[in-house]
């Protein structure tokens, strides 16, 4: 059966978690190939996304890194396999190419946990303030946004801005209160959102973990809830202190390569282990909670991406004085230095 043969016997249907009915074979894999470069369009996934989508793509990494990957291509399409305020971000620093997303309903916990108009009122109420925005946010609220951060940089952003400038950082409540932390900035205001994969990840599971395999490394993403209690076990001496690091996911990637461990807990959404092994393959890497799994960020199934392909959907738009305004932010985080590698 030709790849064209098998495209027209695929049959996609619309179900309650998305798109189903196409399986992740060789043939579907060729498929997509052929359709991207008919296309012109080239395939970016996030880390955290299905592993057969990982394995089909052009390039893989974090939101920010593969927006810049879009900024930088050749390629006209860019199909970014991840959740709506990512695409967006896309289309934000790639204002003149064509942004699909394999399925627009992809949403993110932490994006919505702040709107437009909840940060309006929240600056009204602090005039003189900077607002920091995590990357995690839609093109709205980067469009309020004094300077962009990742999880990789937020600190230097934080840290960028005069000491007696009160700064509203927003939205997750873990990542500001590692900021805060490590900073020891008390003029920092921190919007109470989070994600809630990585909220679920708490610090009774992470101990039990931790105890039970006492000569393994900790990456822990900022984002977990249970980042607070890694510090403290390495603070109390349950954990050797160079064994625990916070870390974004592009972080752990290279924290992967460099590790003398046999063995390593990872506490964020467990696409991540796919692209850890792959990077690592010595390793033995362990979900501290293996039930977190973000249901977003697996709608984008093989069946999406196909339709996507076939069909040119679901087409991200941003409006250019929306995007404008929201690429300032952006643009002023990366002249900081150390951008990162994503969130």
């Amino acid at each position: 059966m030709t790849t064209t043969e098998w495209a027209g016997a695929a049959a996609i249907v619309d179900g309650p978690g998305g798109y189903t009915g196409v399986e992740a074979t060789p043939e579907w894999a060729d498929e997509v190939r052929r359709l991207a470069r008919a296309r012109n369009a080239t395939v970016l996934a996030h880390n955290y996304q299905l592993p057969a989508i990982q394995d089909v793509a052009d390039h893989v990494g974090d939101s920010l890194a593969l927006s810049r990957i879009a900024a930088e291509a050749e390629e006209g399409t860019i199909i970014f396999c991840g959740v709506h305020f990512m695409a967006e971000t896309a289309k934000i620093l790639s204002p003149d190419k064509t942004v699909l997303i394999p399925d627009e309903r992809a949403g993110c916990s932490l994006a919505d946990s702040i709107d437009a108009d909840q940060l309006r009122e929240w600056k009204a109420e602090h005039p003189d303030a900077l607002v920091v925005s995590y990357v995690n946010t839609t093109a709205e609220v980067k469009g309020l946004t004094d300077i962009c951060c990742t999880s990789s940089n937020a600190v230097d952003v934080v840290a960028s801005i005069d000491p007696d400038r009160e700064v509203l950082f927003l939205p997750d409540q873990f990542l500001g209160a590692h900021v805060k932390r490590v900073t020891g900035r008390e003029n920092i205001h921190i919007w109470a959102g989070e994600c809630h994969v990585h909220a679920g990840i708490n610090g009774d599971e992470l101990t039990a973990k931790a105890k039970a395999h006492p000569d393994a490394d900790l990456f822990v993403h900022p984002e977990c809830g249970c980042a607070t209690s890694a510090l403290y076990l390495a603070g109390e001496g349950f954990v050797p202190d160079d064994k625990v690091k916070i870390l974004s996911t592009g972080g752990m990637i290279d924290a992967a390569r460099a590790t003398g461990a046999k063995q390593v807990l990872v506490a964020t959404e467990i696409g991540m282990l796919h692209q850890l092994r792959k990077a690592a393959p010595g390793i033995d890497f362990q979900a501290v909670n293996d039930r977190a799994s973000c249901p977003y960020m697996k709608m984008i199934t093989p069946a999406a991406l196909l339709r996507c392909l076939q069909e040119g959907k679901d087409e991200v738009h941003v409006a250019p004085d929306v995007a404008e305004r929201a690429r300032l932010s952006v643009q002023r985080m990366i002249s900081i230095g150390n951008p990162g590698s994503g969130e």
